[in-house]
C-alpha cells in the first residue's frame, strides 16, 4: 500500500450531489481538499429525475443558495423550465422546480470543481478508512493508494454495495453504467455501525421521437421564470414544455400481470423502499381504487430526444416494461432507450451522527447524503455543504455549525435523522417543519445569509447585495408604517372598486395592505413610491405585513422551545440510574444519547412528563457538580 505524498485537511468520497457541495465548502473555506470518484465523468450526475426543487426540496435549495452553496447557481444556468408550485397557496408552503439539462447540469458542476482553489479532484473507489486511534485520518482506494487527511466526508449515494434489479434478473452496480462500492461498508459494520438496506428506483427512458405528442397535455414553465439563486439576476436558457400523460386500465392489468417476476413482489428486494415516491406496480397494488396515474413527460435536455416519464419508476421485466409503456395513450409506439431498474444499496443509521454529521463512532469523520437513509437531491446537496463546512470547521479549530428546527429546513432534516434515525428513505416535507410559516423560500437570504458570509462562503459582493436588500425591506415597512392616505377623491374611488366603502381617516398604508382584499400591487396605484418599489422587496414586505401575527406566533414558540434546545445533555449521563423515569425510556434514551432536552422531546416515547423528570435530573446533577 502506497501512500500519498502529501496530507489533506478533507477528503470527500463520492461526486454525487452532497459531495459536490461538501469539496466545494471546505475548498472554498480555505482547506486543502481532495475529492474521490469511482467516474470522473459521472460527476454530479442526475441518476434519476432530471430536475431541481420541488415541494419542500425548493426551500432546501435556496437554504442551500443563502448559505453559499453551489446548487441553485447550477441549476439557473443549465435549467430549461422553471415553474413554482402552490402558487394559490399560502407563501409558506410555495416551492420553486426547474427541469435541467441534464448533461449541462453535470459539465457545469465538474467545470466549477475543477476550477476552484484548494481543490484537487481525483478517480477512484475508497475500500476503506484508515483509522488511527478511533480517528479518520485518511482513505485507502482499490489501486493500492492510501490518501491521508484531517478529516473524511463519506458521501457515496447508491454505490455502498449497490445491486441493480431489472426483473429477476440482477446485477452489481452503483446506478446504470457504474460500478458499485465494495468494501466500505463492510469496514463500518464491523467498527461498529449500524448498516442496513435501502431500495429506490427509476423510470425508463424513452425517445420522444416515438411518443405523439398531439395526443398528450403540453406543459410550459413561468414565464419569466424565476431564478433558484438570490445572485441570479435572470434565466437566459431557452425554455421548453413538458408533457402530461396518464396510465389507464389497461396500463394496470400490464403490471398486475407480470408482479411474479417483480423482485420487489417476489422477496427478492430485501431494501425497504421509498414511501412517498413509490413504483408503478406499488402504486397499482396500493391504490386498486384509482384508474390512472399521472405522468409527467420531462426532457432530459435541449440537445437529446431522451425524456423521463416522472412518477413511472419499476423494476418490472423489460417486456413487461415495454407493453406497459406502450399502453399509455400516445405512446402506443414508444421506444425506451434506457430500461427502469431497482436498486438496493447500503446506508448507515443516522442516529449514529452528532448534529454536525460527524459520526459517533470514529471522530473526525462526516457522513452526508444517501449514507444516511435519504432520497433526493436536494436533501442530500443540503447535508453534503453542512458536511463539508464542519469538516472544515473542524480543520480549523471551530465550533461546529449546529442549525435548528427555528433557523432552516436543513435544520428540520438534520435533527430528525440523528434524533430518531430512519428505516426508509427520507424525504423531506413542508409537514415536517413546525415553523414553516418562518422557514420560508422567500427568505433563506434573511436567515442564513448571515451565517454562509461569517464563514468564508459568501462573496463580499453578493454579501453587499444582500445587506442592501435587508436594509430596503425595512426602510419600506417603516415607510408603509407611517405613510397615511389622504382620502383623496382618487383614493376613496378606487379603494370603492375593491370593494372597501368606508376607510378610517389616518389609515397608515400598512393597515390597508393588511386587509385580505388588497395587495401591494393596490398600493402601487395608490402611492407612487410604491410603484417604484422592487419586486423582490414588495414581495418580502407584503409577507410580513400579512402574516405578522401567525410570524410572531411562530417567533414566541421558537423562544419557549429555546429553553428546551439550550438545554444540553451530559453525553456520558447514565440514565439507568435516573429511577423515577420508565425502563423503555430509559432504553430510548441511551440507544439514541441526545444533546439537549429539546432533541430528547422529539425522540419517540419520550413523554412530557419524562422530559420533566430529566430536567430535575439534570438541574440536580448540575448542583451536585458545583457543590462537589
Amino acid at each position: 500500500m502506497m501512500t500519498y505524498d502529501q496530507t489533506y485537511d478533507v477528503i470527500v468520497v463520492g461526486a454525487g450531489h452532497a459531495g459536490c457541495e461538501a469539496a466545494l465548502a471546505a475548498a472554498r473555506m480555505g482547506c486543502s481538499t481532495m475529492l474521490l470518484t469511482i467516474n470522473l465523468d459521472a460527476i454530479a450526475l442526475m441518476s434519476c429525475n432530471p430536475s431541481i426543487g420541488g415541494l419542500a426540496k425548493g426551500h432546501l435549495v435556496k437554504e442551500i443558495d443563502a448559505l453559499g452553496g453551489e446548487m441553485a447557481k447550477n441549476i439557473d444556468a443549465t435549467g430549461i423550465q422553471f415553474r413554482i408550485l402552490n402558487t394559490k397557496k399560502g407563501p409558506a408552503v410555495r416551492a420553486s422546480r426547474a427541469q435541467a439539462d441534464k448533461q449541462l447540469y453535470r459539465l457545469r458542476m465538474k467545470r466549477v470543481l475543477e476550477q476552484q482553489d484548494n481543490l484537487h479532484i481525483k478517480q477512484g473507489e475508497v475500500t476503506s478508512l484508515f483509522i488511527v486511534h478511533g480517528e479518520a485520518r485518511g482513505v485507502e482506494i482499490r489501486s493500492g493508494i492510501r490518501y491521508l487527511s484531517k478529516t473524511v466526508v463519506v458521501t457515496t449515494g447508491t454505490f455502498m454495495r449497490g445491486l441493480i434489479h431489472i426483473g429477476l434478473n440482477n446485477y452489481p452496480g452503483g446506478r446504470a453504467g457504474d460500478q458499485p462500492s465494495i468494501g466500505l461498508s463492510d469496514q463500518l459494520r464491523s467498527i461498529g455501525f449500524s448498516v442496513g438496506r435501502l431500495k429506490t428506483g427509476t423510470p425508463a427512458r424513452l425517445d420522444i421521437r416515438t411518443i405523439d405528442l398531439t395526443k398528450l397535455e403540453p406543459q410550459w414553465g413561468d414565464t419569466p421564470p424565476q431564478p433558484f439563486s438570490f445572485s441570479t439576476e435572470r434565466i437566459t436558457m431557452p425554455q421548453v414544455p413538458c408533457y402530461i400523460a396518464y396510465t389507464n386500465s389497461r396500463s394496470h392489468d400490464i403490471i398486475r400481470g407480470g408482479l411474479d417476476r417483480s423482485p420487489l413482489y417476489s422477496g427478492v428486494i430485501e431494501g425497504i423502499g421509498p414511501r412517498y415516491c413509490p413504483s408503478i406496480e406499488d402504486k397499482v397494488v396500493r391504490f386498486p381504487e384509482k384508474d390512472r396515474h399521472q405522468t409527467f413527460i420531462e426532457p432530459e435536455g435541449l440537445e437529446t430526444v431522451e425524456v423521463y416519464p416522472s412518477g413511472m419508476s419499476t423494476s418490472l421485466p423489460i417486456d413487461v416494461q415495454i407493453e406497459f409503456y406502450r399502453s399509455i395513450v400516445g405512446l402506443e409506439r414508444v421506444e425506451i432507450m434506457r430500461p427502469a431498474y431497482a436498486i438496493e444499496y447500503d446506508y448507515v443509521d443516522p442516529i449514529q451522527l452528532f448534529h454536525s454529521l460527524e459520526t459517533k463512532v470514529i471522530a473526525n469523520l462526516y457522513h452526508g447524503g444517501q449514507i444516511n437513509g435519504t432520497s433526493g437531491y436536494e436533501e442530500a446537496a443540503a447535508q453534503g455543504l453542512v458536511a463539508g463546512i464542519n469538516a472544515a470547521l473542524r480543520v480549523k479549530g471551530e465550533e461546529p455549525l449546529i442549525l435548528g428546527r427555528s433557523d432552516a429546513y436543513i435544520g428540520v432534516m438534520i435533527d430528525d435523522l440523528v434524533t430518531l434515525g430512519t428505516k426508509e428513505p427520507y424525504r423531506m416535507f413542508t409537514s415536517r417543519a413546525e415553523y414553516r410559516l418562518l422557514l420560508r423560500e422567500d427568505n433563506a437570504d434573511l436567515r442564513l445569509r448571515d451565517i454562509g458570509y461569517r464563514i468564508g462562503l459568501i462573496s463580499d459582493a453578493d454579501y453587499g447585495a444582500f445587506v442592501d436588500k435587508r436594509r430596503l425591506i425595512s426602510c419600506e415597512l417603516e415607510r408603509l408604517c407611517h405613510t397615511r392616505l389622504q382620502h383623496a377623491d382618487a383614493e376613496c374611488s378606487y379603494l370603492s372598486g375593491k370593494g372597501i366603502a368606508e376607510i378610517q381617516k389616518g389609515t397608515s398604508l400598512e393597515q390597508l395592505l393588511k386587509r385580505p382584499e388588497i395587495t401591494y400591487e393596490d398600493l402601487a396605484e395608490l402611492d407612487n413610491v410604491s410603484r417604484e418599489t422592487s419586486p423582490v422587496i414588495r414581495e418580502q414586505v407584503e409577507i410580513q405585513i400579512k402574516y405578522k401575527g401567525y410570524i410572531d406566533r411562530q417567533l414566541e414558540q421558537v423562544e419557549q422551545a429555546k429553553k428546551l434546545e439550550s438545554t444540553k445533555i451530559p453525553a456520558m449521563l447514565d440514565y439507568g440510574s435516573i429511577k423515577s423515569l420508565t425502563t423503555e425510556v430509559r432504553e430510548k434514551l441511551a440507544v439514541n444519547r441526545p444533546g439537549t432536552l429539546g432533541q430528547a422531546s422529539r425522540i419517540p416515547g419520550v413523554t412530557p412528563a419524562a422530559i420533566s423528570i430529566l430536567s430535575i435530573a439534570l438541574k440536580s446533577a448540575s448542583w451536585k457538580e458545583q457543590n462537589a
